[in-house]
């Protein structure tokens, strides 16, 4: 495993309420403005944050993307027991998607593409998967000392993020901070 990814042995603060005050997934994933009939794609889903919530808000397929099984396993659990069956778990990285080109409207990006190398191919994952004048949010520790989160040689300050996402030929749209230490970034292909 590399050093940047999440450890999943982790896994239970990803569902703590300090992380959903710190990122309330209502709030995050409105910037999306997901309709009924998109198709949405969660790379780094992990235990399904933001796959949970977003598949209560399409009617269509929610592909929950993560390269570590341990994570996948505990989604399609809490899939089964909460009964939801618009979702489909894909076993890959964010550096070489399994999916097919422009198959999605949505890609939510929580807190994964500073684990990507090289960023750029990331990103180019993202607009080859991406249908023209899809929406990408990407959430991000911002590059800065902090308790929670990576290390910050692993962060991405936004300004990088955004020049990286614009390189790739993406539109910015919108850029907030929910918290000091947090950067919700939405992009259009």
């Amino acid at each position: 495993m590399s050093d940047r990814r999440f450890n999943p042995k982790g896994m239970a603060k990803l569902d703590s309420p300090e992380r959903t005050k710190l990122l309330p997934p209502k709030e995050i994933l409105s910037a999306l403005n997901i309709e009924k009939g998109d198709t949405i794609a969660d790379l780094g889903s992990g235990t399904g944050y933001f796959t949970i919530p977003a598949s209560r808000q399409t009617e269509s397929t929610v592909f929950a993307v993560d390269i570590e099984p341990q994570m996948l396993n505990v989604l399609e659990e809490r899939l089964t027991a909460q009964h939801i069956s618009n979702v489909e778990l894909i076993k890959g990285p964010i550096e070489s998607i399994p999916m097919d080109d422009q198959s999605v409207d949505k890609v939510i990006a929580s807190m994964v593409l500073h684990e990507v190398e090289p960023l750029a191919k990331g990103l180019q994952e993202i607009k080859r998967i991406l249908k023209p004048g899809g929406l990408c949010i990407c959430v991000e520790w911002e590059k800065e000392q902090a308790e929670q989160g990576p290390p910050l040689h692993h962060r991405i300050h936004s300004s990088d993020m955004k020049q990286a996402v614009e390189q790739e030929g993406f539109q910015v749209i919108n850029v907030f901070s929910p918290s000091e230490s947090v950067y919700v970034m939405t992009f259009q292909s």
